[in-house]
């Protein structure tokens, strides 16, 4: 029996997951609302499959993806959003997790996303690729991630240009680049839409 952890900070989400996941026979070992109670739950109750949301009230869902995959590299992680983008599919497939589904999606993808965990642990579920195939959204490459990040952190151009060795004029392009993409037209913008996406840790 696949052992399951749900990571949702609303109650009905979790306690909906939880009776779709007993029907298909799966064990729900426990659930969390917070990163903070989920790390506690996971290092407590080795689940098998961590089902989990990216927007939480104390963090960001890629925080716990980054965290797991630090201590495991077998245990399986669902990545459960209303966030279909391109960009967060992406991410997700970066950090470190196994499958993406959207959750408007119907249980059965959900449940075919936690078997893939198990069968398949070393690569990305189908439907994720799908969803990376089919999005309209351009993706954020690796260096423009980079580069968010060090936005993220209060550094200026010439400062990121050192870190990555790229000449400033390259760390511009990439800053319009990665604003285009995130519809927005300055730093501010974009740092919070990244968290509010969960593209970036709170």
């Amino acid at each position: 029996m696949i052992r399951v952890l749900i990571v949702d900070d609303h109650a009905v989400v979790r306690s909906g997951l939880a009776s779709a996941f007993s029907i298909a026979n799966f064990e729900v070992v426990g659930s969390a609302a917070t990163v903070a109670e989920a790390l506690a739950q996971i290092a407590h109750t080795n689940p098998d499959v961590v089902v989990l949301d990216l927007n939480l009230p104390d963090g960001s869902g890629f925080e716990i993806v980054q965290w797991v995959r630090s201590i495991s590299k077998k245990m399986g992680i669902v990545v459960l959003t209303l966030n279909s983008g391109a960009e967060f599919v992406t991410a997700a497939l970066k950090a470190g997790a196994n499958s993406f589904v959207v959750k408007n999606a119907p249980v059965s993808e959900i449940v075919a996303a936690i078997e893939h965990c198990i069968s398949s642990p070393s690569s990305f579920s189908v439907k994720g690729s799908e969803l990376l195939a089919k999005s309209s959204g351009p993706l954020l490459t690796a260096r423009e991630f980079d580069v968010l990040k060090r936005i993220s952190l209060g550094l200026s151009n010439q400062e990121i240009a050192q870190q990555l060795f790229l000449s400033q004029s390259t760390i511009k392009s990439h800053i319009t680049s990665i604003f285009r993409k995130l519809d927005v037209d300055n730093r501010i913008s974009a740092i919070i839409c990244a968290r509010e996406n969960g593209l970036l840790l709170q």
